[in-house]
């Protein structure tokens, strides 16, 4: 009876000690999501710089096997990333920003574009009103007409103003970049050969080789196939003439980084782009549908048959991530979520999960359980009775 008291409060004690780090456990994931917000400015390019030198540690054991100098072959890999970043960005911005500056002028063209359907949607408003008063004998509030500012009127002023912050944090990510793979190889030596046992060692270079195997492997081949719809968007839209075709091709590759949201983003672009350049409705609209139907085959078709079974992903984690990233750094958050998504799924994989499901509902801890008490004499007596 004692062994059964002392074994009857260890469980207790065990299970409050559970609650208890379960509870701090839950204040902590809470706490954490306004911490990565209001610290922004440090957490961003230092997540941003870390996805990005795991998905180049690939090329960077290539370059080490061919035997180049680990900082060498750190600053190759630095530079060709900064290569290809400028190079989507001259292409982008650029034509993007003289896009903005001649909104203001392309807004009267707009209007007569989508005139019939202004028109559909007057006389709809006009008899949801009447109906409205007859129904309620009560006046219908007018709808508000809301002015919108006009954009800066060059791009220096947003040079000037955006710029000092926006250069520190980028070298911040570069030297991040850089130390981070010129110190890999020796960083997945001390993280292995610390570990106490041979097991626990083996366990952590899987962990290790998983993350960056997934992580490479799906920036790689979604960068890819990225680049590959933004270029055939280009492609279709030069044919029927919409200018600036590479900066539309280069914002449909980037948003397609962002799964789900991304795509409608860009052909709702492509359909304001559309209306600022032709004069015809149908005409306007045909560069979203053009971006659509590329889309579509690339996500049902390509993807899945160039991906396979090894980097699907649940969509309802995809959403979840995309929500929660989106929530805490914006679009640099959303374009992260997967890329972020991958490597805390590999690592809980590997390390397991807390059975909060059976701490709740059953007698399991979130510690390993205590041995089985001993029977005692009067026990065994009455079961051989």
């Amino acid at each position: 009876m004692l062994r059964d008291a002392v074994a009857a409060e260890e469980l207790r004690r065990d299970r409050l000690l559970a609650g208890l780090t379960l509870v701090a456990t839950i204040g902590l994931l809470l706490a954490i999501p306004f911490a990565l917000q209001a610290g922004s400015e440090f957490f961003l390019p230092l997540t941003a710089a870390i996805v990005v030198a795991i998905a180049l540690v690939p090329v960077l054991e290539w370059l080490e096997r061919h035997r180049m100098p680990a900082p060498f072959a750190s600053l190759i890999c630095v530079l060709l990333f900064l290569i290809l970043a400028n190079a989507a960005l001259a292409s982008i911005v650029v034509p993007a920003w003289g896009w903005a500056q001649i909104l203001p002028d392309r807004i009267d063209q707009i209007q007569r574009n989508v005139a019939p359907l202004i028109d559909f949607y007057s006389n709809l408003e006009h008899f949801v009103n009447r109906l409205i008063q007859n129904l309620a004998s009560a006046p219908v509030n007018q709808r508000e007409v809301v002015s919108t500012a006009a954009p800066p009127q060059s791009l220096m002023d947003l040079f000037t103003t955006s710029a000092p912050s926006a250069l520190i944090e980028m070298f911040f990510s570069i030297l991040v970049i850089f130390f981070f793979l010129s110190g890999w190889t020796r960083l997945r030596r001390s993280a292995i050969t610390s570990r106490t046992s041979f097991d626990g060692a083996m366990a952590t270079a899987r962990v290790i080789q998983d993350v960056v195997d997934d992580t490479s492997a799906y920036l790689g081949t979604i960068t890819v196939i990225n680049i590959s719809l933004g270029l055939s968007v280009a492609l279709a839209l030069w044919l029927v003439g919409m200018p600036t075709p590479l900066m539309w091709g280069g914002l449909v590759a980037v948003f397609n980084y962002i799964p789900y949201l991304g795509p409608i983003v860009a052909a709702l672009l492509l359909a304001v782009g559309g209306l600022m350049t032709y004069n015809d409705l149908w005409w306007a609209l045909l560069p979203a549908l053009i971006m659509i139907g590329a889309h579509l085959i690339e996500a049902n078709i390509i993807t899945p048959t160039i991906v396979g079974h090894r980097l699907t992903i649940n969509p309802i984690l995809i959403l979840i991530s995309l929500s929660f990233w989106g929530w805490v750094w914006g679009t640099p958050g959303a374009l992260l979520a997967v890329p972020l998504l991958i490597i805390i799924q590999t690592i809980l994989e590997a390390a397991g999960k807390p059975d909060i499901a059976g701490f709740l509902f059953e007698h399991g801890t979130l510690v390993h359980d205590p041995a089985p008490p001993e029977k005692t004499s009067g026990e065994n007596g009455a079961q051989s009775g």
